[in-house]
C-alpha cells in the first residue's frame, strides 16, 4: 500500500507540473500576440491573463511581473532560434547567408511573433525600457557570431581579403530589420525571404573572391 501510495502521489505531482507547464506555455503566447499588437507599455497584465484563460493572481503565480513575462516570452523565442538554426557554427560566408535566409522565411510564417519583435526591438531603444538590456546583449551576440564566421571565410579564401567585416555585418542586421518592417505593413504583398535572397546573393557576389553568389537550397 505504501508503495502504490507513493506511486500515485507522484503521478499527482507530474500531472501538477504538466498543467503549470501548460499554463505556463499558454500565458506566453497569448502575451506574444498582446505585445504585438500594443507593445509592452500599453499591454494589460489583467487582459492578458483574461484572454489565457486565468486571473491576474494566476498569471503572477508563474511570472512574476509584466517585465519578467516580458523577458521570458523574448528568451523563449531567442532560445528557439537557436536550436533551429544556430546551433552549429556555419562552415561558410555562404552557408551562414543562407542560414540567415532560413530565419528570415520562418520569421515570415510567424507574423505574431515578428511583429513584436519589431515593435518590442522599436521602443526598447529607450534605456529604461525592460527590454533594452535583452535586445542590446542579442545585436552584440549576433554580430560576434557572424563575425567570428566571416573572419574565417577570409582566412579560408572563400571572403575578399579587404572585406569590410564590421560593415558587412550591420547592413546585414540594417537590412533584415528593413524587410521585417516593410514585410510588417503588407506581409501578403510582400515576399521577406525572397527580397533578402536576392540581397544576399548580391552581397556574396561582391565579396567572396570567386564571385559567387547565394548557393541554392
Amino acid at each position: 500500500m505504501h508503495t502504490e501510495s507513493r506511486r500515485g502521489a507522484d503521478r499527482a505531482v507530474r500531472g501538477s507540473y504538466a498543467v503549470g507547464d501548460e499554463r505556463r506555455l499558454r500565458i506566453l503566447d497569448t502575451a506574444v500576440e498582446h505585445f504585438a499588437q500594443r507593445g509592452f507599455h500599453a499591454s494589460s497584465l489583467a487582459r492578458i491573463a483574461k484572454d489565457a484563460g486565468l486571473t491576474q493572481g494566476g498569471l503572477l503565480h508563474h511570472f512574476r511581473s509584466k517585465e519578467d513575462l516580458l523577458v521570458q516570452v523574448l528568451e523563449r523565442a531567442e532560445q528557439h532560434d537557436k536550436e533551429r538554426f544556430f546551433a552549429r557554427p556555419s562552415e561558410s560566408a555562404a552557408a551562414h547567408y543562407r542560414t540567415l535566409l532560413h530565419l528570415v522565411a520562418h520569421n515570415a510564417a510567424r507574423p505574431g511573433r515578428t511583429r513584436m519583435f519589431n515593435l518590442l526591438a522599436a521602443e526598447a531603444g529607450d534605456p529604461a525600457h525592460p527590454a533594452h538590456a535583452y535586445f542590446h546583449r542579442r545585436y552584440a551576440e549576433l554580430a560576434s557570431m557572424a563575425s567570428d564566421t566571416l573572419r574565417r571565410a577570409v582566412a579560408q579564401g572563400e571572403l575578399k581579403p579587404d572585406v569590410d567585416i564590421p560593415a558587412v555585418i550591420d547592413e546585414t542586421v540594417a537590412v533584415m530589420d528593413g524587410l521585417q518592417l516593410r514585410w510588417a505593413l503588407a506581409p501578403r504583398d510582400f515576399d521577406m525571404a525572397d527580397r533578402f535572397r536576392a540581397y544576399a546573393d548580391r552581397l556574396l557576389r561582391a565579396i567572396t573572391r570567386a564571385g559567387t553568389g547565394l548557393p541554392a537550397t
